[in-house]
């Protein structure tokens, strides 16, 4: 049976893929782990730095034929990472709302000032006030439209983490603290499908761009759609996960 890794978002868990997971749970063998900072995580103090998690991450699929991978948002980021370090690993990705990293050092300090605040509404606020703010973020404005059911149980899982814990995330896999996988694209063996929103503009773009960079590359619009597809278009999420697949 084939392996899938699925790697979450920032503030997330392996349960916000349960849509997915339902319908190709008795196709694949599924992989789930919690990152480093997350409620469940097994990371332990080792894992100080954003290429140490991918390593802890690579090592989980160590053996065996090349899996797929699934991952969203920081989870995109580090399946990227894993895709450019270990090309043979991986038959197929999809990676939804991916950013390949900084490449500019001003944005890199920019975003390193960003995460600190964010760390200290979390260490001083609390996980509460931190999620409230989190999900005020326009990045997510285009939820707005989905049943109240959704929200509540994403608001759940978010409020589910310890502020320390996230503030760990940051730290160590941030977007600050990730290396620019720009020049690394080229090695990328897998064939790759490349998830945005229509409304997502700006990870639309980065998935465009990215596109024309990887040697086996798709990319596929979620129609209406925001940023999180997991919640707002889990359906094209699993089409595009199952799609070209052997159970």
């Amino acid at each position: 049976m084939t392996r899938l890794l699925l790697l979450h978002g920032f503030s997330g868990g392996p349960r916000s893929f349960s849509p997915v997971v339902r319908r190709l749970s008795s196709r694949f063998e599924i992989v789930a782990p919690a990152l480093v900072g997350h409620a469940g995580s097994n990371a332990g103090p080792e894992i100080a730095t954003f290429d140490a998690e991918v390593e802890r991450l690579a090592a989980l699929m160590a053996g065996g034929p090349p899996a797929h991978l699934a991952g969203y948002s920081l989870g995109a980021r580090l399946g990227l990472a894993l895709l450019t370090r270990f090309p043979g690993r991986f038959a197929r990705a999809t990676l939804i709302g991916v950013h390949p990293g900084l490449r500019d050092e001003r944005e890199r300090a920019s975003r390193r000032a960003s995460d600190a605040r964010w760390c200290d509404v979390l260490e001083s606020s609390g996980i509460e006030a931190f999620v409230a703010a989190w999900q005020a973020e326009p990045l997510f404005a285009s939820q707005a439209r989905l049943p109240e059911s959704l929200l509540r149980a994403q608001t759940a899982e978010r409020l589910a983490h310890s502020p320390a814990g996230l503030a760990r995330s940051l730290r160590v896999t941030g977007l600050a603290e990730m290396p620019d996988l720009y020049p690394e694209l080229g090695r990328v063996g897998s064939d790759v499908t490349l998830l945005a929103g229509e409304l997502d503009q700006k990870f639309l773009g980065l998935a465009r761009e990215l596109c024309e960079r990887l040697p086996r590359c798709r990319l596929r619009v979620a129609q209406g759609s925001g940023h999180n597809l997991l919640l707002e278009d889990p359906d094209l999420v699993t089409e595009s996960i199952s799609e070209g697949m052997e159970p």
